[in-house]
């Protein structure tokens, strides 16, 4: 057999496309091109790897199992690289890295400007996705590590915890004034929360004794902003982490409360794999992420008030 290591590695970016135009635009090249690269390689292996489609491309069932070994050898590559990479005792260069899409937006801007700070010469690429997807990822080797909601109780991962962060409610602002409910009066309300698979929506159920099963007619959004938002026009009410308080809340006509002890919390971490050689770089990363994290924790009080200034807001 002879192909080449860059005709496997846009045969992954088809395999996870789907299509030939984005897997074309992931890897920088013309779809014509990848077209070329793809037939050679199906020459070469003499057997077809996709079913064309007029849409979309789908593995065949030989392509399904060639893709499992494409994807060791490609992880196994990029192993080679971190190798190399940690021989130089520093992390310099890319670093992928996955953040889910309630934290994401909250603490990567101080987090890319400390890491750029403390590891000169970092090329950070951000993956913003569920856990689950992140941690398929991770294991395929698509990302370095990922910061998630803890724990994800996954063997062949690390975790290492960094901060806690409390939930707030979110209520309408006429609502300001009356006592906030308590967590068993939230089963009667009508609760809005995020879609299916985010871990946060798992955690607010959980917090308020509700099932996920039982029928609702709330609103299920893929984004704080819009849960906020619909808070604000009076629809229902809401649980956002603390971290998202000073952003989602600055446009919103809402009032915020915390909750009686014990309230409820999340702990945020980062995973990678046991056996990335950029562990001991990670761990260094991980560090930065803690003292970001908790930095920001210092720093609420100042930007929620300067967030009230433009909507009502409630701290017991």
């Amino acid at each position: 057999m002879n192909f080449t290591l860059k005709q496997l590695r846009y045969f992954e970016a088809l395999a996870q496309h789907g299509h030939f135009g984005r897997a074309a635009a992931a890897c920088s090249i013309s779809q014509p091109a990848l077209s070329v690269q793809i037939k050679d390689l199906e020459e070469e292996l003499g057997s077809a790897l996709f079913e064309r489609g007029a849409r979309q491309v789908r593995l065949t069932s030989f392509g399904e199992e060639f893709a499992g070994r494409v994807r060791d050898i490609l992880r196994s590559v990029d192993e080679l690289g971190d190798l190399a990479r940690v021989s130089r005792d520093s992390l310099i260069g890319r670093l992928r890295i996955g953040v889910i899409p309630t934290i994401a937006p909250y603490l990567l801007p101080s987090l890319i400007r400390n890491l750029s700070r403390s590891h000169t010469g970092i090329d950070i690429h951000v993956r913003e996705s569920l856990t689950t997807t992140l941690i398929d990822e991770l294991n395929e080797g698509r990302i370095d590590t990922a910061i998630v909601a803890l724990p994800v109780s996954e063997p062949s991962l690390t975790e290492v915890a960094l901060f806690s962060e409390n939930f707030v409610l979110v209520r309408p602002a006429a609502e300001a004034t009356t006592p906030p409910p308590r967590r068993e009066d939230l089963q009667e309300m009508r609760l809005l929360l995020l879609e299916e698979g985010h871990c946060f929506r798992d955690q607010a159920l959980s917090f308020c004794n509700v099932k996920s099963a039982l029928p609702r007619d709330g609103l299920d959004a893929s984004t704080l902003s819009t849960l906020v938002q619909m808070v604000g026009a009076g629809i229902g009410v809401t649980l956002i982490p603390d971290m998202a308080v000073p952003v989602e809340t600055r446009s919103a006509d809402v009032a915020v409360s915390e909750f009686e002890p014990p309230e409820p919390s999340r702990s945020i971490g980062m995973v990678w794999r046991k056996a990335s050689p950029l562990a001991p770089q990670l761990e260094q990363i991980a560090e930065v992420v803690r003292r970001t994290g908790e930095a920001m924790q210092e720093a609420p009080a100042a930007l929620t008030w300067a967030t009230r200034r433009k909507s009502p807001m409630e701290f017991r």
